[in-house]
């Protein structure tokens, strides 16, 4: 079986886990032997079977050293948005019942000032210590080395905060008796992408969204090298994929965009001839901006785009893209349609509601299928903003915008709920703070008035120093909402 404590018999050299930033390296025989200790530890704490444990931590090896003790104790562990609120966080440990909480200590101000809900008994930290936390090191290191007698096999539970309250937490995989029991993806995505005890694997991602945990955990599973960052460096991204020769990837759509911003020099100084596979999902890629990467990297560019609950997927590699551009591919999984609003299937090429036949509808996603089966999601029902014109759908303004190369990313939302009507409002993180004024505002107005044949220009433009975004790349519009209703925020140059 190729669980990592089996790796760890096989090759206990081998490199299980490289932090990016420092180069550090976790062998497998340190993986299986801190998460011995640490499933230890937390059955110690009183912990047992099917329980649940919340983790506040930033990208570093010891989250999935924590999260592979965690499977072997047979918890549910769930990783806490560190983007969310206090409140939200909060929120979560009381409708999850967790009973410990695991807190990086670079992150230690948020877990001070958490109000944590009651069921919480244990508080522990890694990488330090405050007042009111246990350092995780030390009480890992007081345990015995041997595998528990009854391991099982436990999974991640991940909480969506979505656009509107409630939350929902859910579990891509039911617990398992069996410790070796394959952990999600390692049947699917796995296979179809071929990671094997040779992948060597990256994402850029926090390790707290389901995708980057999820592939990390089925890569280790299957005796492959994770490399964790600390965040996503474009540079410090590519430099990895050269000097560990990295062979899969996992991207959010947002990302390219600023690894294509890189100056020619760089992008040419870093050899990433052994990429076999860039996967991405999440959010919708822009056309052009896939055109670059694939001209760029070549046809190792792999899309994929699923129902949360794993109902179904489609999958599209870069070949088949080229010649049905902006779609996410045919069904891999399931069986995908598109219906009207009273839920019947609609005829290939007419525009209705994306679902999974046998599934709810997987986030309100608005699309077409066309001809040959080939799916294209267009935008969020959710999204939509009703003008003057009718139902403008934001996503083909943003792509727009985002060819400026003074934006580095866009967010594009109506204002229908503050009494003002149908306006369309711009919300624009540029390359340079030092351009977020007026006279940039009105550039950019004017270039992209130049530029629209049938969409609505923006009634108002404002900047941001950086865009909240969703765990799968999607930004959270609901929060610019509520922001930008009441008039330009603190750090919009024009308030």
């Amino acid at each position: 079986m190729p669980h990592p404590r089996h790796t760890a018999q096989l090759y206990p050299h081998k490199p299980a886990i490289i932090a990016g930033d420092s180069g550090d390296i976790v062998s497998y025989r340190d993986l299986d032997r801190r998460s011995c200790k640490g499933a230890r530890l937390l059955r110690a704490l009183g912990l047992d079977r099917g329980d649940r444990i919340a983790l506040l931590l930033d990208n570093h090896p010891v989250f999935l050293e924590i999260c592979w003790a965690a499977q072997r104790a047979g918890l549910v562990f769930i990783p806490l948005p560190l983007h969310a609120s206090e409140a939200e966080i909060s929120a979560i440990l009381g409708d999850s019942g967790a009973r410990v909480l695991l807190a990086s200590h670079s992150i230690a101000a948020k877990a001070i000032d958490l109000e944590v809900a009651p069921g919480v008994g244990h508080f522990l930290m890694a990488g330090g210590i405050i007042e009111g936390f246990e350092s995780w090191e030390e009480a890992v290191d007081r345990q015995e080395e041997e595998p528990l007698a009854d391991e099982a096999g436990g999974v991640p539970m991940f909480y969506s905060l979505g656009e509107t309250p409630p939350l929902r937490g859910e579990l891509p995989a039911p617990l398992a008796e069996d410790v070796d029991a394959p952990p999600p993806l390692a049947g699917g995505a796995g296979r179809i992408f071929g990671f094997s005890e040779e992948t060597v694997f990256l994402s850029p991602a926090p390790l707290y969204t389901p995708a980057s945990l999820l592939y990390h955990m089925m890569n280790l599973f299957q005796g492959g090298t994770s490399i964790v960052t600390p965040d996503f460096d474009p540079e410090m991204s590519l430099a990895l994929i050269a000097e560990h020769r990295v062979t899969h990837s996992l991207w959010l759509p947002s990302m390219f965009p600023r690894l294509l911003r890189l100056p020619a020099e760089v992008r040419e100084r870093y050899d990433l001839g052994s990429m076999q596979y860039a996967i991405h999902a999440g959010a919708p890629c822009p056309v052009h901006v896939k055109h670059q990467m694939i001209d760029w990297w070549g046809p190792v560019l792999v899309e994929y785009y699923a129902a949360g609950s794993g109902e179904g997927a489609t999958v599209i590699d870069s070949s088949e893209w080229l010649t049905h551009e902006g779609s996410v591919g045919r069904a891999v999984v399931g069986d995908v349609e598109v219906v009207d609003a009273a839920g019947e299937p609609l005829p290939a090429g007419q525009l209705g509601e994306v679902r999974f036949v046998g599934a709810p509808a997987v986030t309100g996603d608005v699309g077409y299928i066309d001809g040959e089966g080939y799916l294209y999601v267009t935008d969020r029902s959710s999204d939509a903003v009703m003008t003057q014109e009718g139902a403008v759908y934001p996503q083909e303004l943003e792509s727009l915008l985002m060819t400026h190369d003074k934006i580095a990313d866009v967010a594009v939302f109506g204002l229908q709920g503050s009494g003002e009507g149908g306006q369309l409002q711009a919300v624009i993180e540029p390359e340079n703070w030092a351009d977020a004024t007026d006279e940039t505002a009105f550039e950019i107005m004017e270039w992209l008035r130049e530029r629209l044949q049938n969409l609505v220009m923006p009634d108002k433009v404002a900047f941001s120093k950086r865009l909240p975004r969703e765990d799968d790349g999607r930004v959270y519009r609901h929060r610019l909402m509520q922001e930008f209703r009441g008039g330009a925020r603190d750090d919009d140059p024009k308030r």
